[in-house]
């Protein structure tokens, strides 16, 4: 895809799963990458760096929590300070935790998921938007297929996801005189460990002792309406790139869903 080399793009939520192979892709485009996550998964973060750097790229691996706005300013503004610049921020960073009908969920389940999921974005958003330039660029926030309809018991969730989607059509309002667009991205079940482990496949088959993989994989294939139960993550990073990319030029405000068909599935 075009317009990507030499971009610098930061991408939260970065050590591991979906996050990792986003900056793996931008640095298969030419892109060098501000890899954020926390200091917990900071191992996992120089792994990240590493498979960026064997492409060829140079990439800065920083810790913040995305909860808080200060040690997320600090860090981009280090970063973008060593690289140079800013075009591209990949707000990707969340959580999915256990799920209760809404008068059962606690409040720490549900401020826990509203200050990573949306907080956290809001954050990152609001630090890293002053550094890009003149010349444009582009804010792609991760969502759900759970930020267009709602799911029994994942209120905290599916509220989070779909005040993204308020976010990111407000953002692309506020920006576009900037020439800076501001999408969402909304995955269905992606083949990470979100999906596959054992809390989520005992959710997916109450019914079965010792539920595995490929009894989720039943399951959830019986939703989609193409014959798979996931995507790979690097499906959704590729929409997230194509986005950033000259090919979506035009593209703001807009909703990319990448589900296999789950939400269009009567």
């Amino acid at each position: 895809m075009s317009g990507l080399v030499d971009k610098v793009v930061v991408v939260t939520g970065a050590a591991k799963g979906t996050g990792r192979v986003h900056c793996q892709r931008f640095a298969d485009e030419g892109a060098n990458v501000i890899a954020l996550d926390t200091v917990e998964l900071a191992d996992g973060l120089q792994g990240t760096a590493t498979l960026v750097r064997d492409r060829g790229r140079r990439c800065v691996a920083a810790t913040a929590d995305v909860r808080d706005a200060e040690g997320v300013s600090a860090a981009i503004d280090a970063a973008v300070g060593e690289l140079g610049r800013l075009d591209v921020v990949v707000a990707n960073a969340g959580v999915h935790t256990g799920g209760a009908p809404v008068w059962e969920l606690t409040d720490e389940t549900w401020q826990h998921t509203l200050d990573i999921n949306l907080t956290g974005v809001w954050h990152t958003v609001k630090s890293a938007v002053p550094h890009i330039g003149e010349g444009g660029g582009s804010v792609v926030i991760i969502s759900s297929t759970n930020g267009l309809r709602g799911t029994a018991n994942t209120a905290h969730y599916t509220a989070s996801k779909h005040a993204l989607v308020g976010l990111a059509r407000t953002l692309a309002n506020e920006l576009g005189q900037r020439s800076i667009r501001v999408n969402t991205v909304h995955p269905g079940a992606v083949a990470t460990p979100m999906v596959l482990n054992e809390a989520t496949f005992r959710r997916l088959c109450p019914d079965v002792p010792n539920p595995t993989a490929a009894d989720a994989a039943e399951v959830l294939k019986a939703r989609n309406l193409l014959p798979v139960p996931w995507v790979d993550p690097v499906d959704i990073a590729n929409a997230v790139v194509f986005l950033a990319s000259d090919e979506g030029r035009y593209i703001t405000g807009t909703q990319l869903v990448v589900d296999a068909g789950l939400t269009q599935k009567v």
